[in-house]
């Protein structure tokens, strides 16, 4: 690989003006910028990126910690901070924690000692070790999607309990008033505010919730599948809330494989919005915002953060709203046949 001395050597000048060339330090003639172009374009050479980051004290990258890849939120999360990063003349190293603490950990270390300059944290759930390493961290950084308690930084999320709340008023509103929740890991933030909405919408209506009404999933199709799979052979709702989109695609397939019409006999709503949920079938009635538009947000507030560190400290709750689409009606009494 091509170094800067040999950019130099070919081009017949000191190394010291090839830098100036490149990192534009101090004025050079034209005649000397094009001998310079020349010798990097015929050795193929690429600059230091560590060097040019040591000089400048500044990597323009940003590392993005996200607790699992396979859920197509975080890739599109993802996708809304990257695009907003490029524009801004940064580059965004990933890193997937597979819904795995110590493997969370290890990639905080990994990101701080490539001397990142900022950082955006979607936790996996009940890690007290992250939230110790974050909190002894000076890197500019935001929360994005998932508190973390007691953790004094930037939070960008949406608003999880309200979201809950407006998809189980929307099932009591078409009449529904035996709605279970298939909810999400309880170490999750995310999970217990989505449960305590659904809870609070049932409350505020008068419906009473057997505790068989409500099962834990991970936030995926298989478990979404398996936990719809143990309610509809033991109990008989019209209605069932998906804590996200993925898991309400593992019960429309648990309604598909025993006969059960969605939204005929079944109404199923879940959570965030993702772009699948308008291409499946029935099309999935959800709760969200964009999350394109959510990662744009994270990633604007964290450069706003690295470019003037003594701003105040910034929380961003998004309002969420209902998308209508098939997999939601009025209840009929044919569900009951198939008991």
């Amino acid at each position: 690989m091509a170094t800067i001395k040999d950019v130099a050597a070919l081009a017949g000048i000191s190394y010291t003006t090839v830098s100036h060339v490149l990192n534009r330090t101090r004025p050079v003639s034209d005649e000397v910028r094009i001998k310079v172009e020349a010798a990097i374009a015929q050795l193929d050479y690429v600059p230091s990126a560590v060097a040019r980051s040591l000089k400048a004290k500044a990597t323009l990258t940003i590392g993005l910690l996200i607790p699992n890849g396979i859920n197509p939120y975080f890739a599109e999360l993802a996708r809304g901070i990257e695009d907003h990063c490029e524009r801004n003349g940064f580059c965004v190293i990933l890193c997937n924690s597979d819904d795995d603490p110590d493997k969370q950990r290890s990639y905080l270390r990994v990101l701080l000692e490539k001397r990142v300059d900022g950082l955006i944290v979607s936790s996996v759930g009940g890690d007290s070790g992250l939230i110790d390493g974050l909190d002894s961290v000076r890197t500019p950084m935001v929360i994005v999607d998932r508190d973390l308690e007691h953790l004094n930084a930037d939070l960008v999320r949406i608003d999880h309990e309200l979201g809950a709340y407006l998809a189980a008023s929307h099932l009591l509103t078409l009449g529904h008033r035996h709605i279970a929740c298939i909810c999400g890991p309880a170490q999750t933030s995310v999970a217990r505010m989505r449960l305590a909405g659904y809870h609070r919408a049932m409350q505020e209506a008068g419906v009473s919730v057997p505790a068989s009404w409500v099962l834990e999933s991970d936030f995926t199709s298989p478990s979404g599948y398996s936990a719809a799979v143990s309610l509809l052979e033991h109990d008989c709702p019209s209605a069932i809330f998906a804590a996200n989109d993925m898991v309400g695609f593992g019960v429309l397939r648990a309604a598909a494989e025993r006969n059960i019409r969605v939204p005929g006999d079944l109404s199923v709503i879940g959570f965030d919005d993702i772009q699948m949920s308008r291409y499946v079938y029935p099309a999935l009635t959800t709760v969200g915002q964009s999350i394109l538009q959510l990662g744009e947000r994270a990633a604007q507030v964290l450069l706003k953060r690295i470019a003037v560190p003594t701003t105040r400290v910034e929380q961003l709750i998004v309002a969420p709203s209902i998308v209508l689409r098939e997999s939601t009606a009025p209840p009929t009494n044919a569900f009951t046949e198939f008991r």
